[in-house]
C-alpha cells in the first residue's frame, strides 16, 4: 500500500481526521501541549510526517511550524490547515534540513511505517538542536492488554506498518541518536473490546478511562506497559 490519497481517505486514522472531539482530535490536543509544555516558545518546531497538517497547524501559533510528508498529495491538502507553517513533500530518512536547527521534532505515529526506521531516528537527532525535544509515538508490541487482542491487535490491522519493534528497540535507537529520555509512557487502552460479551462503551469506560484523563487534562502518568502506543519525550545531548 502507497501513502496516497486513497489512504489518507479510506484509513482509519483519516476516516475521523475531521470530526471534534474524535480520538484523533484528542490526540493531536495531546501532543499539542506536550510540545509547548518541553519546547521553547518561538523557537523552530517540525513535524515528521505531518499528514493532513492538524498538529503542525495548531502549533503554528506557538513555534516556527515546519511539516513535511512522503505524500505530495497530503502536504499540498495541508495547507488549507497550516497556513503559516512551512510545508515540503520529503522523506523522513532523509530530511532536507541543515544540523541543529530544531528546538522540538515530533514523529507521531510514523517510524512503524519506514523501511529504515533508524535511519530517521539518526536524522532527527541530526537536525535537532542541543537541549532540543523529540517527542516520538509509536504502537507499543509491550502493551499489557495486547495478548488479549492476539492477532487482532491495533498495531496489526494497518498493513504499512512495517517496522513494529519492542519498546526496549525504539529506546535504544532512540538513545544512538544522542538523546536522554525525559519522560517514557503510554496512552491507555482503547482498543476495545478487550474482553468478549461485554459492550464496547461499557470497556471504553472501564479500560479507557485513564488513557482518556491523560489525554484532557496533559498530565503524564501511564507507565509504558498501560497502553496501545509507547509516547518518548526525550532531550538531545550530544551533537
Amino acid at each position: 500500500m502507497s501513502f496516497d490519497e486513497k489512504y489518507f481517505s479510506t484509513h482509519t486514522y483519516a476516516n475521523i481526521t475531521f470530526a471534534k472531539y474524535s480520538m484523533y482530535w484528542w490526540s493531536n490536543r495531546f501532543f499539542g501541549m506536550l510540545a509547548r509544555r518541553y519546547g521553547r516558545r518561538g523557537a523552530r518546531l517540525l513535524e515528521v510526517g505531518s499528514g493532513m497538517g492538524h498538529l503542525v497547524g495548531q502549533l503554528s501559533a506557538a513555534f516556527e511550524a515546519y511539516g513535511m510528508d512522503l505524500n505530495h498529495w497530503a502536504v499540498h491538502q495541508s495547507k488549507k490547515f497550516a497556513e503559516t507553517a512551512s510545508l515540503q513533500t520529503a522523506s523522513a530518512q532523509e530530511l532536507p534540513y541543515g544540523d541543529g536547527v530544531f528546538n522540538v521534532v515530533i514523529i507521531k505515529h510514523i517510524v512503524e511505517h519506514l523501511p529504515d526506521p533508524s535511519k530517521a531516528i539518526n536524522e532527527i537527532g541530526r537536525v535537532t538542536e542541543k537541549d532540543g525535544i523529540l517527542i516520538l509515538a509509536t504502537p507499543n508490541l509491550g502493551s499489557l492488554l495486547k495478548p488479549w487482542k492476539g492477532d487482532k491487535w491495533i498495531g496489526y490491522q494497518d498493513p504499512t506498518h512495517i517496522s513494529l519493534k519492542p519498546p526496549q528497540e525504539w529506546l535504544r535507537l532512540i538513545e544512538e541518536a544522542g538523546f536522554e529520555f525525559v519522560r517514557v509512557f503510554s496512552d491507555g487502552f482503547w482498543d476495545v473490546p478487550y474482553i468478549r460479551f461485554v459492550p464496547k462503551q461499557i470497556q471504553k469506560l472501564i479500560f479507557g478511562s485513564l488513557g482518556g484523563l491523560q489525554a484532557i487534562s496533559g498530565i503524564v502518568f501511564l507507565p509504558m506497559t498501560w497502553g496501545e502506543s509507547i509516547i518518548v519525550i526525550a532531550r538531545k545531548i550530544s551533537l
